[in-house]
């Protein structure tokens, strides 16, 4: 058995702890014994033994989630994200180079119920969905780009920029095959992370550069 790695916690106080999620772990228990390291169990693991998930990230993104450690704390969170009231960054590297330096996405986002848990663009059933991109730097043959969730669909990121035409490298799902081999993991970070504290009011903010 594969000794579990620590999840590196950022901050902490006695409501809520915020963590940097490596990639390729679940955010929570899967199905099956195979599925059950994550995020959330080896938090516990790590002491936080109260510790409930407010939001998660995919599998195979890195970075900031924040997660609670009361009750209290844990409702109050998962109204802030439900109400839109957090603000979420994140930086990935996508194939080739948009010629336009920002945009917005506004595509509507299902599941794709014979293929899941991928997604798909659906004007007539699909969920609005709001995307910012801006370009941070542009390299040969892919560019590093800033990404912006209003919404919050599942693995909303990276459909909507595989429907602009430049998938994000390690996409296993939604990518071509010589751009899933581009990189060795989804090149997708959540690098930032806002929101009111909701037992002190105090505004948080937090942040983490991707390793790629």
């Amino acid at each position: 058995m594969i000794e579990e790695v620590q999840i590196p916690v950022l901050y902490q106080d006695e409501h809520l702890i915020i963590v940097d999620k490596p990639a390729d772990v679940l955010s929570v228990p899967g199905r099956g014994p195979d599925k059950q390291d994550c995020v959330i169990s080896r938090v516990i693991n790590q002491g936080f033994t109260s510790a409930k998930i407010v939001h998660r990230l995919d599998y195979a993104t890195s970075g900031l989630m924040v997660i609670a450690l009361t009750p209290e704390t844990h409702k109050a969170l998962s109204l802030l994200f439900q109400n839109r009231k957090t603000e979420k960054t994140y930086e990935a590297i996508i194939h080739q180079c948009p010629t336009e330096d920002n945009g917005i996405i506004t595509e509507p986002l299902r599941c794709d119920w014979e293929r899941r848990p991928l997604q798909i663009v659906d004007y007539e059933h699909g969920k609005p969905s709001t995307t910012h991109w801006k370009i941070l730097e542009r390299m040969a043959n892919k560019a590093r780009v800033e990404l912006t969730p209003i919404t919050g669909r599942s693995h909303q990121l990276r459909v909507h920029m595989q429907w602009l035409g430049h998938p994000i490298l390690g996409d296993h799902f939604y990518a071509e095959e010589d751009i899933q081999k581009a990189a060795d993991r989804l090149l997708l970070h959540a690098k930032m992370l806002s929101f009111v504290h909701p037992q002190t009011q105090v505004p948080m903010h937090f942040t983490s550069a991707p390793s790629f």
